[in-house]
């Protein structure tokens, strides 16, 4: 939706006007467990934004930023085209040992307590990304050109 790939790269060709419309994507996908905190992907403009935004959230356990990168979650789409996308670092809670991708997976495994705290940590993220005055900072975009004059 926010860009065009050629056939077989994972780089843009071009970006869509829509993309310069979306500040952030955030993304909670590993099934129940606390937030601990956030994966910058490789994004460092963001931290001093997020550890503000966390610091009401130390005494909930959240206050972890990582800059590394995660994968296998929905928000790399995000990043690929250069809307910052982020997951939240979580409790595993026996979630990739046992409930992902199984009849294991439904609600209840879910920890109504870890719910209520992930909930609030991401509904002030929504709303301090809403209300920011510009957009959260982002990584540049490696377009599929730069990639092809690359490998030249």
């Amino acid at each position: 939706h926010f860009a065009e790939f050629p056939e077989g790269t994972y780089n843009p060709q071009s970006l869509k006007p829509e993309q310069a419309k979306v500040s952030a994507y955030y993304n909670l996908d590993n099934g129940t467990g606390k937030i601990r905190g956030v994966y910058l992907q490789g994004n460092p403009d963001v931290a001093p934004i997020f550890r503000a935004w966390l610091e009401p959230f130390k005494d909930l356990g959240a206050g972890t930023l990582s800059l590394s990168n995660t994968g296998g979650t929905d928000h790399l789409a995000f990043d690929a085209v250069g809307i910052p996308g982020f997951q939240f670092i979580q409790d595993p809670m026996a979630y990739f040992a046992r409930t992902h991708h199984s009849n294991m997976d439904n609600v209840d495994h879910l920890v109504e307590g870890d719910l209520k705290q992930a909930a609030t940590i991401i509904a002030s993220f929504v709303m301090h990304t809403a209300m920011r005055d510009k957009m959260l900072p982002r990584k540049e975009v490696k377009m599929a050109e730069e990639e092809a004059e690359g490998s030249r």
